[in-house]
């Protein structure tokens, strides 16, 4: 029932473009695997083989992390509407930063919203389609506003302060070099104030 494809053919692009959640899978070489979903409009396919979503700020930054030891990221969709679908995209990730020099020529093919920490970028390497069948059906209702409203809250220095704090390492204690391409000492020597959370 599986069917696997090269790239991202047309119909498989609308189907993304339709959904309103999906989901990263990411691992570190020893750790522990991470699952998390996604929304807020946030994803865009640019190319076959090239997709990528805006990261907006969370209590943990492990795809950052794993994505930079290792590399490897796979995106899931799955419909909730209509003909049953699930849709994996396997590959290789690259996050970009603020700091990054191309940063802003990526930022500029999203919609920005408040807490925008990181973009991630997919290379598709292999897209896999399955039947979906026991995915149950769900309306769509909206998106929640409370992670914008947050964000807002915290503003341009409150969100520094909180990725120094929870964003700087993965749970495992991997660097995620948001804030720069060295960790702070508190993170490296463990210190709980830095602690990411899943």
């Amino acid at each position: 029932m599986a069917k696997f494809y090269e790239q991202i053919t047309p119909e498989l692009a609308a189907f993304i473009e339709q959904q309103k959640l999906f989901f990263t899978a990411s691992a570190p070489q020893v750790g522990r695997v991470n699952v998390s979903p996604k929304g807020m409009d946030t994803f865009r396919c640019f190319e076959p083989n090239l997709v990528g979503y805006l990261d907006v700020t969370g209590s943990g930054n492990e795809t950052a992390a794993h994505v930079t030891e290792n590399g490897r990221l796979t995106l899931m969709f799955c419909s909730f509407v209509g003909a049953p679908l699930i849709l994996r995209l396997y590959g290789q990730g690259r996050v970009i930063r603020p700091r990054d020099p191309d940063w802003q020529s990526w930022l500029d093919r999203f919609k920005a919203l408040p807490g925008t920490r990181q973009i991630m970028l997919l290379s598709v390497e292999s897209v896999q389609t399955s039947c979906g069948f026991g995915v149950p059906l769900f309306d769509y209702q909206g998106d929640r506003t409370q992670l914008v409203e947050w964000a807002e809250r915290k503003g341009p220095d409150g969100l520094q302060a909180y990725w120094q704090a929870k964003n700087q390492t993965s749970i495992d204690r991997l660097p995620t070099y948001l804030l720069s391409d060295q960790v702070s000492d508190d993170a490296a020597n463990g210190d709980p104030a830095s602690e990411a959370n899943s």
